[in-house]
């Protein structure tokens, strides 16, 4: 696990220096864990290995495709309760990574998401009230049309953003919610 995070740090490093003038890069991974969670409260990481027929479930429910057999959640927790799950998603948007904190609440709804790292034209990155419609949506209506606006100039980048908040939502609701 630990030559996994080192190499990805190495890729997201090696991004930025191929291209310093697009790179940006907002938060580290532990100020992540604060913005999602808030300063003191203690986080866990829940390792999940789906198996293949919830891999079919998640893809089905996601629309997109799961890239890896490993996913990583991030509980936050306080005096031994529950505050909610963090996912750190990075996709790549046309050719270069964006990356995401995906938050949900205890009950596995969506209540935040983050840009920690954009790649892309600055112009290309879609603004925090862009996701913030998505609160409120449930995983059927998290789609263009459906009860989503796009942002003329960015679609690549909302698709990208929207497809990673609907695998976090699917990967939730059909590992996570149904663990006793």
């Amino acid at each position: 696990m630990k030559f996994f995070k080192s190499r990805l740090l190495f890729i997201v490093l090696s991004l930025c220096v191929a291209n310093p003038g697009y790179a940006k890069i907002y938060y580290s991974k532990q100020e992540a864990m604060q913005l999602a969670f808030g300063e003191g409260a203690e986080i866990d990481m829940l390792s999940l290995f789906p198996k293949p027929d919830q891999v079919k479930r998640i893809e089905a429910l996601a629309r997109v495709k799961l890239d890896s057999p490993l996913f990583t959640f991030y509980v936050g927790k306080k005096a031994g309760e529950i505050l909610g799950y963090a996912a750190i998603e990075t996709r790549n948007v046309r050719t270069k990574p964006e990356t995401l904190l995906i938050v949900l609440t205890a009950q596995g709804k969506l209540s935040q998401v983050q840009t920690l790292a954009f790649h892309e034209p600055p112009e290309y990155q879609p603004p925090e009230r862009w996701y913030a419609q998505l609160f409120n949506l449930s995983l059927e209506e998290l789609s263009f049309g459906a009860g989503v606006q796009g942002i003329s100039g960015a679609t690549l980048s909302t698709r990208a953003g929207l497809d990673s908040v609907r695998k976090v939502l699917a990967i939730y609701q059909v590992i996570v919610a149904e663990q006793p």
